[in-house]
Formats: C-alpha cells, sequence, structure tokens
C-alpha cells in the first residue's frame, strides 16, 4: 500500500525515485528515518477546523502514550483563564515528547478537554507557536467538569519517536 511517499536517491549526479518496497525495507534496516505522515484522505470532507484526519505511524518508532496534561507550570502553579492553560498544557505535552528524543511532529494525536469554550485565535495562535508544521489529528470534547474545579483544560497525546 502506498501512501503518496516520494523518496529519491541521489549518488553520483544520478538521481532514482525509490519505489514503496525499496522504501520499507531501507527503513527497516534503519538507513533512514520516517517521519509521521499526516493526510486528509480523498473523499471525505475536509477538516472542520485547523487538523488534519488521520496520522500514519511509520514501522520502527516507539509509540508513546501521554496521560493528561493540565496548564500547570513547573512548580505546580495552575495559569488562570482557558487560553494560557490550553497553551500551557501543549507545552507540557511538547517537553515529554522531547524528553524521549522527539519534537512536536512526533505528536500524532491530542485530545482536548475543555469545561469551557475559548477564544479561538488565541487557541490558533498557541497551535501555530507548536505544531509550525501543522497540527496532528485532534479531537475537542467539552465537559461538565475536570478533576478540580479550578482546571480548564487537560490535553492527552500519543507520540512516535525515533
Amino acid at each position: 500500500m502506498c501512501y503518496g511517499i516520494i523518496v529519491i536517491k541521489i549518488k553520483k549526479n544520478r538521481i532514482r525515485i525509490l519505489s514503496t518496497e525499496e522504501v520499507v525495507k531501507a527503513n527497516q534496516k534503519g538507513k533512514f528515518k520516517m517521519a509521521l505522515i499526516f493526510k486528509n484522505p480523498q473523499g471525505i470532507s475536509e477538516p472542520a477546523a485547523n487538523y488534519r484526519h488521520m496520522a500514519i505511524i511509520p514501522p520502527n518508532k516507539r509509540l508513546l502514550i501521554l496521560a493528561g496534561q493540565i496548564g500547570n507550570v513547573q512548580d505546580g502553579t495552575l495559569l488562570g483563564n482557558v487560553e494560557e492553560q490550553y497553551d500551557q498544557a501543549l507545552k507540557n505535552i511538547i517537553d515529554i515528547v522531547i524528553s524521549e528524543g522527539g519534537r512536536s511532529d512526533d505528536i500524532a494525536r491530542i485530545s482536548i478537554f475543555l469545561v469551557e469554550k475559548p477564544n479561538g485565535s488565541r487557541i490558533r495562535e498557541s497551535n501555530n507557536k507548536y505544531f509550525p508544521s501543522g497540527p496532528p489529528a485532534m479531537s475537542w470534547l467539552y465537559v461538565a467538569g475536570l478533576f478540580r474545579p479550578d482546571v480548564k483544560v487537560e490535553i492527552e497525546g500519543i507520540a512516535a519517536v525515533d
């Protein structure tokens, strides 16, 4: 099955496009690292907001399942409003992935739990800051409450790192 990946091999000023089978074999041998592939499949509607429908995790990646992160800084202080908590929770997710040798592009999916509707432009600013190559697959869920009344946002994540 091909996902539209084109790998070009340049050797001694000759260019050759590798077949899917060659790409898979080279990746299995560790000759190069494949990144997550984000896509919106043909035949279904475009995403309703700024996210991608699907993330494909290539072989040989370590899967990280990230517990829900809230908008607290390292000393445990919880930030104030929903937008500040969202920004900090995303930073916490990214920092956990970085601690395992990854980067924001390695995050395949996040699930965001909120108790109130945030300012959309501030959320887009945070997403653009932490996901400069584009956002991962994501779901937004509005809930009646989280584990403490002052927590307005919790974000879970799935990442795949080398």
